[in-house]
């Protein structure tokens, strides 16, 4: 009986690590995307374009530009056109029609606190 469950608790352990979710990152290089970010507890919807060079930020009544820098076919780098700061992207999975990211500070500050957020872009056009 022991050897029963030990057998089926390794089995489910080894095709749980097999999981890969769905990453075809080269879908969402360019087009119009949508994204919902929480503000003081308000839920809030910002959109944003991007193409090989840019991405244009359209968020609570303001524009923000940055440059596109792609390490790899999931990973970017955005770099604000005004502030020069740096923020590094990885996609973690894709469906038809949306992207789940995290993303970061790409340069380490150390008087800042290292945070990593989720997020999830859902595509527009």
């Amino acid at each position: 009986m022991m050897r029963k469950f030990t057998f089926c608790l390794l089995s489910f352990f080894l095709l749980a690590a097999c999981y890969q979710p769905q990453r075809d990152c080269t879908d969402f290089r360019a087009g119009s995307f949508a994204f919902d970010y929480v503000v003081d507890g308000i839920e809030k919807t910002g959109k944003f374009t991007r193409d090989s060079l840019y991405s244009i930020e359209y968020y609570d009544n303001k524009i923000d530009s940055a440059t596109v820098r792609w390490v790899n076919d999931c990973e970017f780098v955005l770099k604000d056109a005004r502030n020069k700061i740096s923020i590094h992207y990885k996609i973690l999975k894709t469906t038809d029609s949306s992207y789940t990211f995290e993303y970061r500070n790409a340069s380490r500050d150390p008087q800042k606190k290292y945070l990593v957020k989720t997020g999830t872009a859902y595509k527009t056009d």
